[in-house]
């Protein structure tokens, strides 16, 4: 096995091991690490097609973390994908009207940022002691709704380490909020912004490349890491759940071994949907990688016309998750295709007029993978309806926005090839939105009357890592500027 170098999207003489590249988050220039060498599948689909999820994810993920051992990685593996997750599966695969869902949303927190955060936290204390790093490890991370409450709970009463998680007070659902304002933890801190999720995410890696923030860090024996996605340690873990799948569909006769699929992501940060392509990359049979939007379409017009521009609308949505209009993780895509002067140039020229365009060989090299797609809140909602309706399966509305394109994509493409459809979220995390879908009235706002009347309505229990939360104290209720977001780190 080869030992993988991390470089900096913006400037390859930036060398880092994975266990450095994991402690950091973010290169000190404020660009992303990314593999020198993309490492490819080094066993066979039907070698990893008779494993459990826990020994696939060794696998896939010892590729890249090179300077963990064996042991190491296997003690982060098992702690993550344990009882907290109420299958064995871990994510499984069930088809419905000819669209196979990949599951991601068993764990703790019933989304799929679960898969990610639950390793996470073993990940980086690992590398900490690997590292010699006996300083307390500060955990910053922007939300938009999901990962704010799977790195909370992966993170909690983590030794050595805090969290402190900044979301946008009025762009997550009320479920998502109660999940985090109520989190429980020694080690935990939770600030909503004033402002949307770009400004808190903006507003982290702000921090992350300040000095007088790196200062503070110092004199208070603290060092700065991010448990969002552009943190490489995030993104490996998600590669695992698509050869996972394709695993699934093979040893299942669904696919023959060697037969290409495509996969259908519903995404604003393009992370999900990166993770897929780095599967491609490894060697894993997959052909068209469909990116979905929702209204706040920025990566659907980029893809069609290789223009980034975030100067537009920002429109609310039931979709939250998703309401993004700068997308980190396409800066990695960027690097992959162009190197670091297209990366680094693309990324000056957003920060300075917010947008860039990307040269015609660029995009045709997009093109060769990728289809961007969205879809409204109208059709959204009658996905959600008509998909309950026809087969009885409960979609969330990102999942949904996803579904209502791989149908299409099928109907009009002419592309026999299988989907999988990434099902991001459990349809409770959004009650209210669900139900309004289903044409159903509840005539209450209470979160315990929705979620039982979309029990009722839908004949399904809705999960007990939800209906826990529901009776549990408001711990977080603070508001800040996005612009004063350092000054709670240290006052709590």
């Amino acid at each position: 096995m080869k030992n993988v170098t991390y470089i900096g999207t913006r400037d390859k003489n930036i060398r880092y091991k994975a266990s450095e590249a994991i402690l950091k988050g973010i290169c000190p220039d404020g660009g992303l690490f990314i593999p020198e060498e993309m490492p490819v599948m080094e066993k066979s689909i039907e070698e990893l097609a008779e494993m459990d999820y826990r020994n696939l994810a060794y696998e896939v993920m010892s590729l890249f973390f090179t300077d963990f051992t064996e042991d190491e990685l296997r003690y982060c593996i098992n702690n993550a994908y344990d009882s907290k997750f109420d299958t064995d599966k871990i994510a499984p695969v069930v088809e419905k009207d000819g669209v196979y869902f990949l599951e991601l949303f068993h764990g703790k927190t019933i989304a799929f940022k679960d898969m990610a955060l639950s390793i996470l936290p073993y990940l980086l204390t690992t590398a900490a002691k690997k590292n010699h790093v006996k300083n307390e490890i500060v955990i910053l991370t922007a939300t938009s709704g999901d990962t704010g409450k799977a790195a909370l709970e992966g993170f909690r009463d983590v030794d050595g380490t805090k969290i402190v998680v900044f979301y946008p007070s009025e762009g997550v659902s009320d479920i998502q909020k109660l999940q985090m304002i109520t989190q429980e933890g020694k080690n935990v801190f939770v600030s909503g912004i004033e402002g949307n999720f770009d400004d808190a995410q903006t507003g982290v890696k702000k921090i992350f490349t300040d000095e007088k923030a790196k200062a503070e860090f110092a004199e208070n024996g603290c060092v700065m890491s991010s448990a969002n996605s552009i943190n490489w340690g995030r993104l490996v873990p998600q590669i695992v759940y698509y050869v996972s799948a394709y695993c699934d569909m093979a040893a299942s006769g669904e696919i023959k071994v060697g037969e290409d699929i495509n996969v259908c992501v519903p995404t604003g940060n393009f992370g999900n949907i990166f993770a897929a392509y780095l599967a491609r990359e490894m060697g894993l049979p997959l052909g068209k990688l469909i990116c979905a939007s929702n209204s706040n379409c920025v990566l659907t017009d980029f893809i069609e016309s290789g223009e980034y521009d975030r100067t537009r609308e920002f429109y609310k949505t039931m979709s939250p998750s998703m309401d993004i209009l700068v997308s980190s993780n396409l800066e990695r895509l960027l690097y992959v295709i162009g190197g670091p002067s297209l990366a680094s140039s693309c990324m000056n020229e957003l920060s300075e007029t917010g947008k860039y365009k990307v040269p015609y060989a660029v995009l045709e090299q997009i093109h060769e993978v990728f289809q961007g797609y969205f879809c409204s809140e109208t059709e959204t909602a009658e996905v959600i309806r008509s998909t309950f309706e026809d087969t009885g399966y409960l979609t969330d509305p990102h999942t949904a926005a996803g579904l209502g394109w791989a149908k299409k994509y099928i109907e009009e493409s002419g592309d026999s090839r299988k989907i999988i459809l990434a099902s991001t979220a459990n349809p409770y995390k959004f009650p209210a939105d669900v139900l309004s879908c289903l044409g159903i009235e509840c005539d209450s706002d209470k979160p315990e009357d929705i979620i039982s009347t979309l029990e009722e309505a839908s004949g399904e229990k809705a999960p007990a890592q939800l209906t826990r939360t529901l009776s549990m104290p408001v711990r977080f209720d603070g508001v800040v500027d996005s612009d004063d977001m350092i000054s709670v780190i240290f006052g709590n």
